[in-house]
């Protein structure tokens, strides 16, 4: 694991028709053979981040997410604070990455932006304790988990309004750290105006926590992505809006809204 002060941003990006894996150094991205979860070394190749389109950093088996994980956001939708992680599922056909568009399908209702963190599973993870937990994290990302809040109150469950194609933006990178600092910042930005901003140590549940309660029950793979909740602030986004979830340390995803039918 790289040494938390200076923690590497692990990304993968095409250019030219093809697939690569890299690390972001400032404004470049340096091509590495491997990967983050087996290892990787430098290739001396390295292209202007200008230049390459960059891809979702994770190829999950599962997205994990965890519901009214801020206090503040399980009341202003009038919710009890949960006693345990309120934990569900979106489909992997939900993501898209850094720049892609995000579409609202037109008889959908309103539909909402979340900023949140996600942490990325790092090794095959079954029953661990939360003070084993950290060990399993390969690193972290930005996530926005998209919904569609009228079918989400309507069907009283969560898997089509959290469920749509691309209602799952995540990356730009990785940041290969165990553990983000407690006072990190999420941000959320609509059309450049700031929605929802705290820090990570506002969670109700932390990531060993997340972690460990989920290892209970399913087995995590390397790879999995956990969305760990979002602050209070979420709101609609409408056709021609862009919404940017920005984490101290890892950077800024940022995504254009168009309509669907």
């Amino acid at each position: 694991m790289t040494n938390y002060a200076e923690p590497k941003k692990f990304c993968r990006f095409s250019i030219d028709g093809r697939m690569y894996n890299g690390t972001l150094r400032g404004a470049m991205v340096d091509i590495v053979e491997g990967d983050f979860l087996t290892g990787y070394s430098n290739m001396r190749m390295s292209y202007p981040l200008d230049r390459v389109k960059i891809m979702p950093p994770s190829i999950p088996t599962q997205i994990w997410c965890v519901g009214r994980n801020y206090i503040g956001h399980a009341r202003e939708l009038d919710h009890e604070i949960p006693a345990e992680p309120l934990i569900f599922i979106k489909s992997l056909t939900t993501i898209v990455g850094n720049g892609d568009i995000v579409r609202i399908p037109d008889w959908a209702g309103r539909v909402d932006y979340e900023g949140e963190l996600a942490a990325v599973i790092g090794r095959r993870c079954r029953r661990v304790s939360e003070d084993e937990a950290y060990s399993y994290v390969a690193g972290y990302s930005c996530f926005n988990d998209v919904t569609a809040r009228d079918l989400q109150n309507r069907d009283g469950q969560w898997a089509r309004a959290k469920g749509f194609d691309t209602f799952g933006p995540f990356g730009p990178i990785i940041l290969l750290t165990n553990r983000m600092p407690d006072d990190a910042r999420i941000t959320t930005r609509l059309n450049g105006n700031v929605v929802q901003m705290d820090v990570l140590s506002s969670m109700i549940f932390p990531v060993s926590r997340i972690i460990s309660h989920i290892s209970r029950f399913a087995t995590l793979e390397p790879g999995d992505i956990i969305a760990t909740g979002t602050p209070e602030g979420v709101g609609r986004v409408n056709p021609e809006d862009r919404v940017e979830v920005e984490i101290d340390g890892i950077g800024v995803l940022s995504n254009p809204f168009i309509g669907d039918r």
